[in-house]
């Protein structure tokens, strides 16, 4: 990076931290590849920038138990509620596999795990993303995927969409971090950012 350094300002005058909210984004290979370009994670991001962090912890090949017994150290007791704005939780590809030598894929397989998630997510009283259901609509679905499993460009967009119409109304309220930069007083800086 170039450019001036700039010395920090000692601690009396920094006025008090800044608490950046989280979006959190857990689940396997089809989140953990979330934020490469046209990504659906970096959709997110773009789209919530300074108004919280979008974290990325996909976890490629895991499946659903996998993931319950790592979730208590990535949200701990001492995280805070309000410092998660929302969580998604993408599972499935793995879980919804038949067992066996090799992980076999069948998409009315997947389509019994989809409607099971979305039953347990209606008798937790949670918002559920019935993906698989809404890309079937489109008579040549395959076309949402990339290698069969993974999202497509054209499945990253869709989801991305599909998400943010769930998500915009929670959080495109959050306020702005810090003021837009016409919006600092040039001649006392400290009296905007502090």
């Amino acid at each position: 990076m170039s450019g001036p350094a700039m010395a920090l300002a000692p601690a009396a005058a920094r006025g008090r931290r800044l608490r950046w909210p989280r979006v959190l984004l857990f689940g396997d290979s089809i989140t953990e590849y979330s934020f490469q370009e046209n990504g659906w994670g970096a959709y997110l991001a773009e789209r919530l920038v300074r108004k919280c962090d979008v974290v990325n912890r996909g976890i490629s090949g895991y499946n659903t138990r996998w993931a319950k017994l790592i979730l208590p150290r990535l949200i701990t007791e001492n995280t805070s509620a309000d410092s998660i704005a929302a969580v998604t939780i993408f599972f499935g590809a793995n879980d919804s596999a038949l067992k066996g030598d090799k992980l076999n894929r069948c998409n009315a397989t997947t389509g019994q795990y989809a409607q099971a998630c979305v039953q347990v997510a209606r008798e937790c009283g949670t918002d559920v993303l019935d993906l698989w259901t809404l890309m079937q609509k489109n008579q040549d679905f395959s076309s949402y995927l990339s290698d069969g499993l993974h999202l497509s460009t054209k499945g990253n967009s869709f989801l991305a969409a599909q998400l943010w119409s769930r998500l915009e109304n929670k959080l495109s309220a959050l306020p702005s971090l810090l003021p837009y930069w016409r919006d600092v007083d040039h001649m006392n800086p400290e009296a905007s950012l502090l």
